[in-house]
Protein backbone atom coordinates (compact mmCIF):
# COMPACT_ATOMS: atom_id res chain seq x y z
CA UNK A 1 0.00 0.00 0.00
CA UNK A 2 1.14 3.54 -1.24
CA UNK A 3 3.16 5.25 1.74
CA UNK A 4 1.39 8.26 0.29
CA UNK A 5 -1.60 9.30 -1.45
CA UNK A 6 -1.56 8.96 -5.27
CA UNK A 7 -4.19 11.48 -6.22
CA UNK A 8 -2.12 14.33 -4.22
CA UNK A 9 1.02 13.12 -5.89
CA UNK A 10 -0.24 13.34 -9.22
CA UNK A 11 -1.56 17.01 -8.43
CA UNK A 12 2.07 17.93 -6.89
CA UNK A 13 3.89 16.69 -9.31
CA UNK A 14 1.53 18.17 -12.31
CA UNK A 15 2.27 21.87 -11.02
CA UNK A 16 5.57 21.10 -10.55
CA UNK A 17 6.07 20.28 -14.24
CA UNK A 18 3.80 23.29 -15.32
CA UNK A 19 5.99 25.46 -13.38
CA UNK A 20 9.12 23.79 -15.07
CA UNK A 21 7.63 25.07 -18.10
CA UNK A 22 6.60 28.56 -16.97
CA UNK A 23 9.97 29.09 -15.29
CA UNK A 24 12.19 27.48 -18.25
CA UNK A 25 10.60 30.05 -20.83
CA UNK A 26 10.94 33.13 -19.06
CA UNK A 27 14.97 32.10 -18.50
CA UNK A 28 15.08 31.36 -15.27
CA UNK A 29 15.91 27.86 -14.88
CA UNK A 30 18.33 27.22 -17.57
CA UNK A 31 18.94 23.48 -18.82
CA UNK A 32 18.72 21.10 -15.92
CA UNK A 33 19.59 23.69 -13.11
CA UNK A 34 16.78 24.38 -10.68
CA UNK A 35 14.66 22.34 -8.23
CA UNK A 36 10.88 22.19 -7.48
CA UNK A 37 9.17 20.51 -4.72
CA UNK A 38 5.44 20.80 -3.53
CA UNK A 39 3.61 19.27 -0.67
CA UNK A 40 1.57 16.30 -1.01
CA UNK A 41 1.12 15.66 3.30
CA UNK A 42 2.68 16.16 6.35
CA UNK A 43 5.18 13.91 6.03
CA UNK A 44 5.79 13.93 1.88
CA UNK A 45 6.83 16.28 -0.84
CA UNK A 46 6.76 16.07 -4.48
CA UNK A 47 10.78 16.97 -5.95
CA UNK A 48 11.54 16.90 -8.99
CA UNK A 49 14.50 14.24 -10.23
CA UNK A 50 18.10 15.40 -10.46
CA UNK A 51 19.50 16.23 -13.63
CA UNK A 52 16.57 17.08 -15.44
CA UNK A 53 15.32 19.42 -17.66
CA UNK A 54 13.32 21.85 -16.46
CA UNK A 55 11.49 23.18 -19.51
CA UNK A 56 10.34 19.19 -20.37
CA UNK A 57 10.02 17.77 -17.29
CA UNK A 58 7.41 14.76 -16.91
CA UNK A 59 5.49 12.50 -14.73
CA UNK A 60 8.88 10.10 -14.67
CA UNK A 61 10.77 13.45 -13.33
CA UNK A 62 8.96 13.89 -9.74
CA UNK A 63 9.58 11.75 -7.01
CA UNK A 64 8.71 11.67 -3.73
CA UNK A 65 10.69 12.24 -0.20
CA UNK A 66 9.74 11.96 2.69
CA UNK A 67 10.33 15.25 5.13
CA UNK A 68 14.46 14.09 5.67
CA UNK A 69 15.00 14.22 2.27
CA UNK A 70 15.24 10.29 1.81
CA UNK A 71 13.28 8.40 -1.48
CA UNK A 72 9.75 7.09 -0.58
CA UNK A 73 8.96 3.65 -2.95
CA UNK A 74 11.37 5.10 -5.88
CA UNK A 75 15.06 4.29 -7.45
CA UNK A 76 15.56 7.95 -8.38
CA UNK A 77 17.77 10.60 -6.66
CA UNK A 78 16.38 13.60 -6.46
CA UNK A 79 18.72 16.87 -5.93
CA UNK A 80 21.54 17.40 -3.74
CA UNK A 81 20.27 20.28 -2.30
CA UNK A 82 16.50 18.49 -1.16
CA UNK A 83 17.50 19.32 2.35
CA UNK A 84 17.12 22.90 1.90
CA UNK A 85 13.06 22.33 0.73
CA UNK A 86 12.54 20.30 3.45
CA UNK A 87 13.88 21.88 6.33
CA UNK A 88 10.85 25.06 5.09
CA UNK A 89 7.95 22.44 4.71
CA UNK A 90 9.12 21.40 8.56
CA UNK A 91 9.44 25.16 9.65
CA UNK A 92 6.43 26.60 7.90
CA UNK A 93 3.24 23.81 8.01
CA UNK A 94 1.42 25.83 5.67
CA UNK A 95 4.34 26.09 3.07
CA UNK A 96 2.82 24.15 -0.11
CA UNK A 97 5.22 24.78 -2.70
CA UNK A 98 9.29 25.85 -3.17
CA UNK A 99 10.66 26.77 -5.96
CA UNK A 100 14.69 27.36 -6.37
CA UNK A 101 15.52 29.06 -9.42
CA UNK A 102 18.93 30.13 -11.10
CA UNK A 103 18.36 33.20 -13.09
CA UNK A 104 20.91 35.96 -14.66
CA UNK A 105 20.08 38.92 -12.16
CA UNK A 106 19.26 36.31 -8.72
CA UNK A 107 22.93 35.53 -9.80
CA UNK A 108 24.60 38.61 -10.35
CA UNK A 109 23.30 40.31 -7.65
CA UNK A 110 23.98 38.05 -5.21
CA UNK A 111 27.77 38.20 -6.17
CA UNK A 112 28.17 42.02 -5.63
CA UNK A 113 26.23 42.63 -2.22
CA UNK A 114 28.71 42.94 0.50
CA UNK A 115 29.84 39.68 2.56
CA UNK A 116 27.63 39.27 5.19
CA UNK A 117 25.21 41.82 4.27
CA UNK A 118 21.55 41.12 2.84
CA UNK A 119 19.49 42.50 -0.13
CA UNK A 120 17.23 45.42 1.64
CA UNK A 121 14.53 46.31 -0.87
CA UNK A 122 12.63 49.31 -0.35
CA UNK A 123 10.12 51.90 -1.98
CA UNK A 124 8.65 49.70 -4.47
CA UNK A 125 5.05 48.94 -4.93
CA UNK A 126 5.78 45.55 -6.14
CA UNK A 127 6.34 44.51 -2.68
CA UNK A 128 3.37 43.77 -1.65
CA UNK A 129 3.14 40.79 -4.00
CA UNK A 130 4.73 39.40 -0.63
CA UNK A 131 2.72 38.06 2.06
CA UNK A 132 2.85 41.08 5.36
CA UNK A 133 4.22 43.76 3.10
CA UNK A 134 1.23 46.05 2.78
CA UNK A 135 2.84 48.76 1.17
CA UNK A 136 6.09 50.25 -0.57
CA UNK A 137 7.38 51.94 2.58
CA UNK A 138 8.24 48.58 4.23
CA UNK A 139 11.91 47.15 4.01
CA UNK A 140 11.88 43.58 2.44
CA UNK A 141 15.07 41.94 3.79
CA UNK A 142 16.17 39.11 1.49
CA UNK A 143 19.24 36.99 3.39
CA UNK A 144 22.23 36.21 1.23
CA UNK A 145 24.11 33.23 2.30
CA UNK A 146 27.20 31.89 0.94
CA UNK A 147 27.21 28.85 -1.70
CA UNK A 148 28.56 26.05 -0.25
CA UNK A 149 28.71 21.97 -1.16
CA UNK A 150 27.88 21.13 2.61
CA UNK A 151 24.11 20.95 1.84
CA UNK A 152 23.71 19.99 5.47
CA UNK A 153 25.26 22.80 7.09
CA UNK A 154 23.23 25.46 4.89
CA UNK A 155 20.36 23.76 5.57
CA UNK A 156 20.84 24.45 9.07
CA UNK A 157 21.72 27.99 8.41
CA UNK A 158 18.77 28.49 6.52
CA UNK A 159 16.58 26.69 8.95
CA UNK A 160 17.79 28.67 11.94
CA UNK A 161 17.04 32.07 9.73
CA UNK A 162 14.01 31.46 9.30
CA UNK A 163 13.08 30.08 12.53
CA UNK A 164 14.04 33.68 14.01
CA UNK A 165 12.44 35.59 10.81
CA UNK A 166 9.19 33.43 9.90
CA UNK A 167 7.88 36.27 7.99
CA UNK A 168 10.35 36.60 5.00
CA UNK A 169 9.24 34.97 1.71
CA UNK A 170 12.81 34.02 0.22
CA UNK A 171 16.57 33.76 0.02
CA UNK A 172 19.65 34.06 -2.34
CA UNK A 173 22.71 31.59 -2.45
CA UNK A 174 25.29 33.86 -3.38
CA UNK A 175 26.79 32.87 -7.03
CA UNK A 176 23.42 30.80 -7.25
CA UNK A 177 20.39 31.16 -7.54
CA UNK A 178 16.91 32.06 -5.66
CA UNK A 179 15.25 30.01 -3.11
CA UNK A 180 11.12 31.32 -2.48
CA UNK A 181 8.08 29.75 -1.60
CA UNK A 182 4.45 30.27 -1.02
CA UNK A 183 1.09 28.37 0.22
CA UNK A 184 -0.05 27.07 -3.13
CA UNK A 185 2.35 26.48 -6.34
CA UNK A 186 0.55 29.98 -7.86
CA UNK A 187 1.64 31.74 -5.23
CA UNK A 188 5.15 30.43 -5.06
CA UNK A 189 5.43 31.97 -8.85
CA UNK A 190 3.68 35.04 -7.81
CA UNK A 191 6.98 35.67 -5.57
CA UNK A 192 9.53 34.20 -8.36
CA UNK A 193 8.00 36.96 -10.56
CA UNK A 194 7.78 39.64 -7.87
CA UNK A 195 11.74 38.75 -7.15
CA UNK A 196 13.01 38.84 -10.57
CA UNK A 197 11.16 42.45 -11.30
CA UNK A 198 13.07 43.64 -8.11
CA UNK A 199 16.51 42.06 -8.48
CA UNK A 200 16.22 43.59 -12.24
CA UNK A 201 15.27 46.90 -10.90
CA UNK A 202 18.05 46.67 -8.38
CA UNK A 203 20.57 45.94 -10.59
CA UNK A 204 19.36 48.63 -13.35
CA UNK A 205 19.47 51.54 -10.85
CA UNK A 206 23.34 50.22 -10.09
CA UNK A 207 23.85 50.85 -13.45
CA UNK A 208 22.49 54.20 -12.97
CA UNK A 209 24.24 55.49 -10.44
CA UNK A 210 28.22 56.29 -10.34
Amino acid sequence: MPLFDITRYAQAAESIIDAGRFLYGRGWSPATSSNYSARIDAGHIAITVSGRHKGELGAGDVMVVDLSGQAVQSQCRSSAETRLHTVLYELFPDVGAVLHTHSVNATVLSRILPPQQSLQLQGYELQKAFPGHDTHEDTLVVPVFDNTQDIPQLAEQTKQWFRDHPDQPGYLIRGHGLYTWGRTMADCLRHVEAFEFLFECELATMRLRP
